[in-house]
């Protein structure tokens, strides 16, 4: 069978459990990009299939994620109108990132959306923050945890891009201490929990190093810009509105960044 870049396909020797799309090809090799994942990997063009109507299978899971949402926020729209935080959300993927603006769109939160590899994100960061002074920030890309097993999870080394999205972190805690006048959402697949947090972060992910929907940062953002201001967030709730819950993100309880205003 021929495969082309852009191709959806799933591996067969992984049960066909996870959609991928095609980023490159050699004579014998693809370069795969998880499509509801954060995940990149490589594998045989033996080991590939051709995944059919898989496009209407993504666009279905994003409108259950928004559906799930709209379903638990309680907005009173008949006497009184909503002003949502700001969102400057900053991705490595460019597809991840348009997923990931439609669905703040969707929520009617401003949004302004950034992409920069991850090891460039920390040299920037600091002008697109003062050029668009967020409420909440999202850092976010690629990322993977090298296992060799003991415990070198603590190890910031054995991840892929966790040293640069902690960076980055201490770059925005640098321009705004404050955890309530600046919400930081930071991490990927896998990424290094503990250390985001350290660093900063409101919310990150790993907690049990797995990997995490491409929605998911979204989510937890558009959840906090949600959430009235002054008023700490319900974090169990924030988090289980995400694919995979609080093994794949986790965080701090912090107030929400949305103003109440009446009369509407």
């Amino acid at each position: 069978m021929l495969f082309n870049i852009g191709d959806f396909v799933t591996r067969k020797s992984h049960n066909n459990d996870m959609v991928f799309k095609i980023m490159d090809l050699s004579s014998d090799t693809a370069i795969l990009e998880g499509v509801n994942v954060r995940l990149i990997a490589d594998a045989s063009i033996d080991d590939l299939e051709i995944c059919e109507d898989c496009f209407d299978d993504i666009t279905k899971e994003d409108r259950t994620l928004l559906k799930n949402m709209e379903e638990v926020l309680d907005l009173n729209r008949d006497h009184y109108f909503y002003l949502p935080g700001k969102v400057l959300h900053i991705d490595s993927d460019r597809d991840y990132l348009d997923r990931c603006i439609k669905f703040y769109k969707d929520m009617n939160i401003v949004c302004y959306g950034i992409v920069c590899s991850e090891d460039k994100i920390h040299l920037k960061l600091k002008d697109y923050l003062e050029e668009v002074r967020p409420d909440v920030l999202v850092i976010t890309g690629h990322d993977a945890y090298y296992d060799s097993g003991g415990n070198d999870y603590k190890e910031v080394s054995n991840y892929k891009n966790s040293k640069n999205f902690i960076k980055a972190v201490n770059v925005a805690r640098s321009y705004e201490k404050d955890h309530e006048k600046l919400i930081i959402i930071a991490g990927a697949c896998q990424s290094d929990y503990e250390e985001l947090i350290k660093a900063g972060s409101n919310f990150a992910s790993s907690p049990r190093r797995i990997n995490i929907h491409a929605l998911d940062p979204a989510i937890v953002a558009s959840s906090v810009c949600l959430s009235n201001k002054n008023e700490p967030i319900d974090l169990i709730k924030i988090l289980s509105r995400t694919k995979y819950g609080k093994d794949g993100i986790g965080g701090i309880i912090t107030n929400g960044t949305m103003y109440v205003g009446y009369p509407r």
